[in-house]
């Protein structure tokens, strides 16, 4: 996530002040007013500390639904969504940091940020070698645990260190590829051998280490990581993080009460809060003269989009685990994620199909 903020910042959708205002306006009312809702509920002791769980968005799912409706969403309805959902996740990490940590040891932090400060030299002198920004880096996330402060900040910070120059441009990499496969090709060969001689594995190194430095660290980690998150940790920590027993003595289910205020109050932030934040926001951006919206986007679809962005599985399942240490008010809350997020995605798909389908015959 820390990666893919870092690239969107520099060279993506936010990397200008009008292309970035307009999916952050959206975003901070997609926190703001979940927050809002949740806190009219008039929570007192441990149930108030559950206002941050509706004002994340799970960029996985939300992306997901988008794809289910194929060729009729356009470019710049997806990236508004991508950028959001990134916004959004970086909101959610610093209420992390900020509020769902415990006491926090100052001297940890201190030596944390002097190795960040190491890291920030590397990446100004364009260095490169991944072996020791990973191995600072898990100094630095370890750190942080001990400091008090939630880790997942750390890994964000770190990410924000990865170079993301290349060490041989492009327009200096054809030419030298080309060179590359041409002494290659004029080495002695012959078909009936399996076994390549030095100069053969050395011309193929060349052309190797040519490309790996044509792609710079942060792309090659994001891109290289993006199968192993998406389809394995991402599921993994959802599981992880959704934990509710069912049927067991105790158990929500069990009980015969599947709703209670709690979880009311999570659900009804997650699909009211998004959708109106989201699409207020994004609204007011536009009316402030801020930003110009897409004009082959309908406002409606925008309306379909916020709901989406009630999705909060992941993340929010992940604060649940922080802002509650009784069980049942855990459960609580995460069958409200579920439902809420369930019914908001359910919603955002049918209003955007639909609003989607009219701009078409349009």
């Amino acid at each position: 996530m820390g990666l893919e903020i870092k690239r969107e910042f520099i060279a993506g959708e936010l990397s200008t002040f009008r292309q970035a205002i307009f999916p952050v306006f959206a975003a901070f009312g997609g926190m703001i007013v979940p927050i809002a809702l949740y806190s009219s509920f008039g929570f007192a002791g441990e149930m108030s500390q559950g206002w941050g769980i509706p004002m994340a968005t799970d960029i996985a799912f939300s992306l997901a639904i988008l794809g289910i409706l194929g060729k009729k969403v356009p470019l710049s309805l997806k990236v508004f969504l991508t950028a959001l959902a990134i916004v959004d996740d970086l909101g959610a990490v610093l209420v992390i940091a900020l509020f769902y940590s415990q006491t926090i040891l100052w001297h940890y932090l201190f030596f944390a940020f002097g190795l960040l400060l190491i890291l920030l030299i590397a990446n100004y002198f364009n260095i490169q070698n991944l072996y020791f920004y990973t191995y600072v880096g898990f100094l630095i996330w370890l750190l942080f645990l001990k400091s008090g402060i939630h880790p997942t900040i750390a890994g964000v910070l770190v990410a924000f260190t990865i170079p993301m120059r290349p060490k041989i441009r492009i327009n200096e990499f054809i030419p030298k590829i080309k060179n590359g496969l041409k002494y290659f090709s004029s080495l002695p060969k012959e078909d009936k051998k399996f076994v390549m001689t030095n100069q053969q594995l050395a011309a193929i190194d060349h052309i190797e280490t040519l490309v790996k430095k044509t792609q710079s660290p942060l792309q090659m980690i994001e891109h290289n990581l993006s199968g192993v998150v998406n389809y394995l940790i991402l599921p993994l920590f959802a599981l992880a993080n959704a934990g509710v027993t069912i049927f067991s003595p105790g158990s929500p289910f069990s009980s015969g009460k599947v709703f209670n205020e709690l979880s009311i109050a999570v659900a009804f932030s997650l699909i009211f809060g998004k959708a109106i934040g989201i699409s207020l926001f994004s609204w007011l951006a536009v009316k402030l003269g801020l930003s110009i919206k897409p004009g082959n986007v309908p406002w409606k679809a925008f309306i379909g989009l916020g709901f989406l962005g009630g999705i909060g599985f992941t993340m929010s399942l992940f604060i649940s685990s922080l802002a509650f240490d009784t069980r049942e008010l855990m459960n609580q809350a995460k069958i409200g994620i579920f439902f809420g997020s369930i019914i908001a995605g359910l919603i955002g798909f049918f209003i955007l199909k639909k609003s989607l389908a009219a701009k078409s015959n349009r």
